[in-house]
C-alpha cells in the first residue's frame, strides 16, 4: 500500500514514538489512537500548533478513521480563543453533525 502523504505520516509516527515510546506507538497506530492523543503529542513537539494541525490534516487520508465519516466531511480547526491563530484542537464536520477529536480513532492502514 502506498501512502498519500508519507512525510506527514512519518512526522506523526516519529512524534508518537518520542512521546509514548516505540512499542506503545506501534500499538496505538495498529489498534487505534484518538485524534486528540495524536494532537496532544504533536502540540508538545517542537513545532507550532498550526504546523502540527496541518500535518495531521494532510495525513488523514492515510488512516482508517472510526466512526465512519461517510463521503462528505471536512476538518474544522478549533482555536484557543476568538481571533487567535493558535490551533488548540480539531474536529470533523459531517452532514449529520460534528465529531470531536476525542471521539475519532485513527488506525494506520498499512
Amino acid at each position: 500500500m502506498s501512502l498519500k502523504d508519507p512525510d506527514a505520516v512519518t512526522v506523526i509516527v516519529s512524534i508518537l514514538r518520542q512521546a509514548h515510546g516505540d512499542e506503545a506507538a506501534r500499538v496505538m497506530l495498529a489498534e487505534g489512537v484518538t485524534l486528540s492523543t495524536v494532537l496532544s503529542a504533536l502540540f508538545s513537539a517542537p513545532m507550532s500548533n498550526r504546523d502540527a494541525a496541518r500535518t495531521v490534516a494532510r495525513s488523514l487520508a492515510d488512516f482508517t478513521i472510526s466512526p465512519d465519516l461517510g463521503l462528505m466531511w471536512h476538518v474544522r480547526y478549533v482555536y484557543d480563543r476568538p481571533g487567535s491563530f493558535n490551533v488548540a484542537d480539531m474536529e470533523i464536520r459531517t452532514p449529520t453533525g460534528t465529531i470531536a477529536s476525542a471521539e475519532l480513532t485513527l488506525r494506520l492502514a498499512v
